[in-house]
């Protein structure tokens, strides 16, 4: 006989009452069952955890310097192990990591997130030079190791004026049948020595335009926003809001791999049917 029966046969002998067990059907929670609810729970948070530190993480662009490949309101997946795992892998930077480990380089055109190295806050950039590598700028022109970048006019670049994407250069356009208002940007295809392109945007000359080559420390990479007039980056000492100057490799969170979500910023609370006329449904699935 278990010992469970053994007990409720001596309550029965002894006169105990139906009331000192639980009734099937009772509103009363066994603690047994909060406790495994409890650690359920755990289990659940230490999965998103892993799944955020070593596997992919989200996040979202909060302006335009990454145009035109990425618009501000697009959110999008980062991949965390191409580039190894550092304490900046993890949520709120615990130091629980020495150094960088399984670390890998990232390659001239990868677009990357990292971390401030002041502000340590989420940036967003493409890496254009690596370790040992020098550059500069001449009249708009990345010059890497020496040599101009190949580039190439692509046409305009149309971006429509909505609540969240403003037009920098201060040129639009009526839009043929909608009669919207389209941005017009001036859009060229940039060639990197490996072979990847990317097109870069670029309406004004600004001091950044020119610069004298500087040398890409070993443990750092050269990073810049594809909308070269609306990016602070390498080209700009780091600063807090500003610009990121040479970015530590060790402060590489991810390389971004694909969009899942885009709006306009046209969506409100309180209209749930603007949640869905505000999505940009083409940029969805988008890979970078």
């Amino acid at each position: 006989m278990s010992r469970s029966a053994t007990n409720d046969a001596a309550g029965a002998w002894n006169g105990s009452s139906a009331s000192a067990t639980t009734a099937p059907g009772s509103d009363v929670q066994k603690p047994d069952s909060l406790l495994g609810f409890a650690w359920f729970l755990v289990k659940l948070v230490l999965a998103v955890l892993i799944l955020r530190s070593f596997i992919f993480s989200p996040f979202s662009i909060p302006s335009d310097s990454m145009l035109p490949k990425l618009w501000q309101g697009d959110y999008f997946i980062a991949s965390k192990w191409p580039y190894g795992y550092s304490r900046y892998s993890l949520p709120f930077n615990a130091p629980l990591i020495p150094g960088r480990i399984l670390a890998s380089a990232p390659k001239r055109g990868d677009v990357v997130v990292f971390k401030h190295p002041i502000s340590q806050e989420d940036y967003i950039k493409r890496v254009i030079g690596l370790p040992g590598d020098t550059i500069g700028m001449v009249n708009g022109r990345v010059v890497l190791n020496g040599t101009p970048l190949a580039q190439e006019q692509a046409g305009n670049f149309a971006i429509p004026l909505t609540a969240i994407d403003g037009c920098p250069s201060g040129e639009w356009r009526e839009r043929g049948l909608s009669g919207e208002p389209d941005c017009l940007i001036e859009r060229s295809r940039e060639t990197l020595p490996n072979g990847r392109t990317q097109s870069v945007l670029d309406f004004a000359m600004i001091p950044q335009d020119n610069m004298a080559p500087v040398t890409v420390p070993d443990d750092s990479v050269f990073v810049m926003g594809d909308h070269r007039d609306r990016s602070a980056d390498s080209r700009f000492p780091a600063e807090a809001q500003l610009g990121v100057g040479m970015v530590p490799i060790v402060n590489l969170v991810g390389r971004a791999e694909f969009i899942v979500w885009s709006t306009d910023g046209s969506a409100e609370w309180i209209k749930p049917w603007t949640w869905f006329t505000a999505a940009r449904w083409d940029r969805i699935g988008t890979g970078l």
